[in-house]
């Protein structure tokens, strides 16, 4: 029988976690079933939307079972098939993460696309935190080369794919990051950088010198003083599109909104939430041919932060609040 090795969390936290939530279990899995496949994994993803699904509360997912695995983009190969259309040794991509060997329904995983690019790019700038990037800009936020588009946490692994591809575009791109190492590198490519770890007042001063002809597209990801000086900045008939809000994902208890929400009525705005499975259904093959190309001749560029080994999933998912990690943040397996 093989065993599997999987994280789980016994109670629901408050606030940010610990790292004593964590606990690392073992069982034998059963014999596969028709249609199953066994998965041994070399690289695990975490992210930042996994703490909302701590939280015991169905939002857009599921919440995570409690004293049961855990679940998280993996990538894999296959060690064993009753699967008519996978065979042993393919490689594959599937969310049975927070572990090292998983057992899936064959329906559930997805062979890797034939791009020339290192296997664990599928976890990050072509999987989906890039295709979060892509359909933010491209099916929310309608991007035209003529905007001005400011990024939230632009070198994190949704908003380093987001700057540059606006870039590319031919966009006017402002990006915000809390390290002064993160700005350089945007700058370094071409993005204006603004420090997002201040008060609200300092990042509008801040957005206003970086755009003062205004902004036509935000693309959130951080919240808090953030959304508020972007919404100052916005021009009218800017648009929005929401990734996430990291710097609320740790509250204990509801923090005040943007005291100029009225802007979104007042320059008629266009502010849409997105889920990215919902928007970039039906248009993988459409995300793969523009992107891939770019990441496979380097015109897109991604970094990565890895940690070493399944024990320590939770601190590579906790340095996530740190914003110590460059890039997607992923834990490589022996």
């Amino acid at each position: 029988m093989t065993q599997s090795r999987y994280f789980t969390i016994g109670e629901h936290p408050e606030g940010l976690p610990e790292r004593s939530l964590f606990q690392l279990e073992s069982r034998e899995l059963p014999e596969l079933k028709d249609g199953e496949v066994r998965i041994r994994n070399h690289w695990l993803s975490v992210d930042p939307y996994m703490r909302g699904r701590m939280s015991g509360v169905k939002t857009y997912v599921e919440p995570f079972e409690l004293n049961q695995p855990m679940e998280g983009g993996a990538l894999g190969e296959i060690i064993e098939s009753r699967h008519k259309d996978l065979k042993e040794g393919d490689r594959v991509v599937h969310m049975g993460g927070w572990r090292d060997v998983a057992q899936l329904d064959g329906s559930q995983v997805q062979p890797l696309p034939d791009i020339d690019v290192p296997p664990q790019a599928f976890l990050g700038v072509l999987g989906m935190p890039g295709m979060t990037a892509w359909a933010g800009l491209t099916l929310v936020a309608e991007l035209e080369a003529s905007d001005t588009v400011l990024i939230s946490a632009a070198s994190g692994a949704v908003g380093s794919l987001a700057a540059q591809l606006a870039h590319q575009k031919g966009c006017t791109v402002i990006g915000s990051a809390g390290s002064q190492e993160k700005r350089e590198w945007l700058e370094a490519r071409g993005i204006k950088a603004i420090d997002h770890h201040q008060d609200a007042d300092a990042i509008k001063k801040a957005l206003k010198e970086a755009a003062p002809q205004g902004v036509d597209v935000y693309y959130e990801n951080v919240g808090g003083p953030m959304l508020e000086a972007a919404l100052d900045a916005m021009n009218d008939f800017g648009r929005i599109a929401v990734c996430g809000m990291i710097s609320r994902y740790n509250e204990s208890a509801p923090s005040a909104g943007p005291a100029n929400i009225a802007a979104v009525l007042t320059k008629r705005l266009r502010m849409q939430g997105f889920i990215v499975h919902e928007w970039v259904k039906g248009h993988e093959q459409e995300f793969y041919q523009q992107v891939g190309p770019l990441v496979a001749d380097g015109s897109i560029e991604y970094r990565e932060t890895v940690e070493e080994g399944l024990e320590r999933t939770p601190d590579a998912f906790l340095a996530l609040f740190e914003g110590s990690n460059q890039g997607k943040m992923l834990v490589r397996l022996d």
